[in-house]
C-alpha cells in the first residue's frame, strides 16, 4: 500500500492545535458514550454495571451514561449526528466516519491495539490466494475491510480478483458463516473465537497480528465537548484505568462479568485478551500515542480510505482530513485537522493526577 509523505508541522505546540479546533463548547454536566460488543470494549459495558463510571462522574459533578449498541457502525454513526459525547470505534472507522464527515474528534482513551482478534476466516484448506473469485462477507469499510485489503496485498492480489465484498453487519456475520453460499468471512472478536469454535473447518487465513499496532481500539469524543469540559475527560479516564488496574491484577469477578456479557466464559474471554495488546498502564497507552509509528499508519489508513472513495465527501487526496499528533506534528491537511491524537487524560492517569 502505498503510503504518502508525512506532513511535520514542528512549528505547532499541542496548544495551538488545540487552540485551532472549536473551543466555544457550553459546560454541561450530562454526558453520553455509546460503545459495542468486543473485547477491548467491554470494560465500558462493566464500567456502567459495576458503579465505577459513577464513583467517578460524581467526583466531578457530573454524569456520564454508557449506552451499548448491538451494531458497531451504527453506534459511530450515533456519534456522528450528534447524539452521543463519544463512542468506542477503531482507528480508521473515526477517521473514515466522524472525521471525515467534519466532526472534529479526539483520541480520548487508547485502549489497545488487535493482535489477532480481527481475522480474514475461509470455509476449508487452502491459503490467501485461494479467496481469488470467492465471495468475502465483511462489515463493508470497516476495519475488516482494511484487515482484508492487507491480506490480499501480501499474496499480490487485489479486491478485484475477489467475486465481490458482501456487506453484512456483524450482528448477522455467524448466522451468514453458517449458510452454504458463504465461503470466507472477515470478522472480530467475540465472533472470530465463535466462529473458528464450532466450526471445525474454520480456517483463519489472516489476522491482525500480522500487521500490528494498525488496528487501534479508542474511546473517541467530540473535540469542543472534551475542550469545554475537561472534567468529562477525567472522570472517564479515572474510571477506565481504575478498571485497568484491576484487569491487569487478575480480578475475576470483573473479569467474569465482561466474558458473560460477550456471550462467552472466563476461559474464552482471556482468550480473546491474549489476542489483544491491551495497555492496562496509562503509559503504554500514551506511548502508542506518541510513537513514531503512528503516523505512518494512519497515512496508510488515509490512503486505504481515499482508494475506496469514503475520506469524507468530496475528498480530492488522502490528504483530505488533518490527523494532529501530541508532538504538535500532522499528517494530511494541518488546515483541515478533524483527528486528535491527545494524550492529556492518559498522562494524568500515569502520573496519579486524576
Amino acid at each position: 500500500m502505498k503510503i504518502t509523505k508525512l506532513l511535520s508541522a514542528t512549528a505547532l505546540s499541542l496548544g495551538v492545535l488545540t487552540a485551532a479546533a472549536p473551543l466555544a463548547a457550553e459546560e454541561k454536566t450530562e454526558f453520553k458514550l455509546a460503545w459495542s460488543i468486543y473485547v477491548g470494549w467491554m470494560p465500558w459495558g462493566y464500567l456502567e454495571d459495576s458503579g465505577i463510571m459513577d464513583k467517578w462522574a460524581d467526583k466531578y459533578g457530573i454524569d456520564v451514561e454508557i449506552v451499548q449498541f448491538n451494531d458497531y457502525i451504527e453506534s459511530i454513526n450515533q456519534y456522528t449526528a450528534g447524539a452521543f459525547d463519544g463512542v468506542s470505534a477503531t482507528n480508521m472507522d473515526t477517521l473514515s466516519i466522524p472525521s471525515g464527515g467534519g466532526v472534529d474528534t479526539t483520541a480520548l482513551i487508547v485502549g489497545d491495539y488487535s493482535n489477532g482478534n480481527d481475522a480474514v476466516i475461509m470455509k476449508g484448506e487452502g491459503g490467501l490466494a485461494d479467496l481469488k473469485g470467492k465471495p468475502v462477507n465483511l462489515v463493508e469499510l470497516s476495519v475488516s475491510h482494511y484487515l482484508l485489503a492487507r491480506g490480499l496485498d501480501s499474496v499480490g492480489l487485489e479486491e478485484s480478483d475477489l467475486d465481490g465484498v458482501i456487506n453484512t453487519s456483524d450482528a448477522d456475520m455467524i448466522a451468514a458463516y453458517a449458510t452454504d453460499d458463504v465461503d470466507a468471512v472477515v470478522t472480530w472478536n467475540p465472533l472470530v473465537s465463535e466462529i473458528t469454535g464450532s466450526n471445525p473447518t474454520a480456517n483463519v487465513l489472516f489476522d491482525s497480528s500480522d500487521i500490528p499496532g494498525e488496528i487501534l481500539d479508542l474511546m473517541v469524543v467530540n473535540t469542543e465537548t472534551l475542550a469545554g469540559n475537561p472534567s468529562f475527560g477525567k472522570a472517564v479516564a479515572g474510571a477506565w484505568y481504575e478498571l485497568m488496574s484491576l484487569m491487569a491484577a487478575g480480578d475475576e469477578a470483573a473479569l467474569t462479568a465482561m466474558a458473560e456479557a460477550s456471550g462467552t466464559d472466563l476461559a474464552g474471554y482471556k482468550a480473546q485478551l491474549a489476542a489483544t495488546e491491551m495497555f492496562y498502564d496509562p503509559a503504554a497507552a500514551v506511548a502508542q500515542s506518541t510513537s513514531a509509528d503512528l503516523p505512518t499508519t494512519m497515512t496508510s489508513v488515509a490512503e486505504f480510505l481515499f482508494d475506496k472513495g469514503i475520506l469524507g465527501e468530496g475528498a480530492p487526496s488522502a490528504d483530505f482530513v488533518g490527523i494532529a499528533y501530541p508532538d504538535g506534528s500532522t499528517t494530511g491537511d494541518a488546515g483541515n485537522v478533524k483527528f486528535r491524537f491527545d494524550t492529556t487524560y492518559m498522562q494524568m492517569a500515569a502520573d496519579g493526577a486524576l
